[in-house]
């Protein structure tokens, strides 16, 4: 009887205890103690609001604690090499007889930019998908360990990968432009953010579908930039101040490509030639008319094109695009301070010398490519041409020697080419042929190996879509 009442008292304890809890629950009000501010009450400047997707270019930084490497040298200081040749000619060693060593390798976003090299320092602009930001990350040479990184917010959707371009770096200034067409430049040793530009804003550059594939071209201290914009269509930026020096009237109507700026000499004459989306041009690279536009063509326009114009002669270049396009051969004529530029001839890839992703090399009198998948019984090998016969291979790799978009380069009259799948293959350039020398599988599980290679320091940097690798080929 005791025990019943003991236990009636307790349900009613309970009961009652849990109606109180659920009374202050729906009764208490957490912010009674809060009052409402007008704003501007935190004294915040005007114009400071900030949206969920507004970009502060290189606005973080990280340093760490890993030494910048003594010792080293060597450079490889933007795309295709200092001198855009995408050929090196070096008084080292380099070791055709055995397989490389991994010295190093490091994890990525998904992306396909490819590194620089500077006195032991490699810069590459990688994507980082947790943080949904352009990263530029400072790599020891040496260890393949993080020197320093700055980064900043750019949201994004997966489109092949994310990062596309490579920077230039020199005494100074590391400058990148990121795939929605942000330019910055920071100090390569320290980090330290010197100055930016926003493309789509200053110029009202229309990025491509594939994003930003151009690289930056640094000339004697200048940045060339191709913002194809709605008014201008070339740019010159001074590398230490970012002050715009000049710019070229976009009076053809071009947009942004993938294909980046080439310094050439054509008719005595230093020009910078483009390839958007619409045409081809030739820019004034020198004298007081920097900047001119000084020809055009619209009877070469791919809607697609990733490789960069080739220099042939003093008045020819060579052009190519993918997904269906093929080869054409423009040549350059002046007279006095009048150009033209004139189509030649154009083909369909399976008619002769094409490529898709990569640009050829014109090495020792022949044009040395990796032909795309729409080339007929010669798609995806490396092939060899003479420039006075586009349409006729001199060489061709084997059936079972096949390459995709993979990257190749020319150290010390060798071809080093990595198929998209992981696999290094090295030939010995002779004269109008090439002989496989070795082969070696670097990653067994190589996924879209599409960025292009550098070389410095008796060190070869490669990477897939996954991955950055160094190899000791000295």
């Amino acid at each position: 009887m005791r025990g019943r009442k003991l236990l009636t008292w307790i349900t009613a304890g309970v009961a009652i205890l849990w109606t109180a809890l659920l009374l202050w629950w729906h009764l208490y009000d957490p912010y009674r103690k809060l009052s409402t501010h007008e704003p501007g009450a935190d004294n915040r400047p005007e114009g400071t609001a900030r949206k969920a997707d507004d970009v502060v270019i290189g606005e973080f930084f990280m340093k760490y604690d890993e030494p910048v490497p003594q010792g080293f040298t060597g450079q490889w200081s933007s795309f295709r090499g200092a001198d855009r040749s995408n050929i090196v000619n070096t008084s080292g060693h380099i070791n055709t007889e055995s397989d490389y060593p991994v010295l190093w390798s490091i994890e990525t976003g998904e992306g396909h930019a490819s590194p620089v090299v500077y006195k032991g320092l490699v810069y590459v602009l990688d994507y980082d998908e947790t943080l949904s930001s352009d990263a530029l990350r400072c790599i020891s040479l040496d260890s393949g360990k993080e020197v320093w990184k700055r980064w900043y917010r750019v949201r994004m959707k997966r489109n092949h990968g994310f990062s596309r371009t490579i920077p230039a770096v020199g005494d100074g200034y590391v400058i990148t432009i990121g795939p929605e067409g942000h330019v910055m430049c920071c100090d390569p040793l320290t980090g330290e953010l010197r100055w930016t530009k926003d493309m789509k804003e200053l110029f009202s550059t229309e990025v491509p579908f594939w994003y930003t594939g151009q690289c930056p071209l640094v000339d004697d201290g200048v940045l060339i930039v191709a913002p194809a914009g709605e008014e201008t269509l070339l740019a010159g930026i001074d590398c230490r101040s970012g002050d715009i020096l000049w710019t070229t009237p976009n009076t053809v109507s071009f947009t942004m490509s993938h294909s980046s700026v080439m310094p050439m000499i054509l008719e005595g004459k230093k020009t910078y030639v483009y390839v958007g989306v619409g045409g081809v041009a030739g820019i004034s690279a020198e004298g007081a008319d920097k900047g001119r536009l000084l020809w055009s063509t619209s009877k070469w326009q791919p809607s697609v094109v990733a490789p960069s114009p080739l220099r042939l002669s003093s008045r020819r270049i060579f052009l190519v695009a993918g997904y269906g396009t093929g080869g054409a051969l423009l040549e350059v004529t002046r007279d006095g301070n009048s150009w033209k530029a004139d189509i030649l001839e154009q083909y369909k890839a399976d008619k002769g010398l094409s490529a898709e992703q990569q640009t050829p090399i014109l090495y020792d009198g022949t044009i040395i490519t990796i032909l795309p998948k729409d080339a007929g019984g010669n798609r995806e090998k490396i092939v060899m041409y003479n420039p006075s016969d586009l349409h006729t291979p001199l060489w061709r790799s084997g059936n079972d020697e096949k390459f995709g978009l993979g990257p190749y380069i020319a150290i010390n009259g060798n071809l080093f080419a990595f198929n998209e799948r992981g696999t290094l293959y090295v030939y010995r350039i002779g004269k109008n042929s090439m002989e496989l020398i070795r082969k070696q599988e670097i990653l067994p599980d190589g996924e879209d190996a599409w960025g292009p290679m550098a070389y410095a320091d008796g060190r070869l940097i490669l990477r897939d879509a996954h991955n950055i690798l160094c190899l000791k080929i000295d």
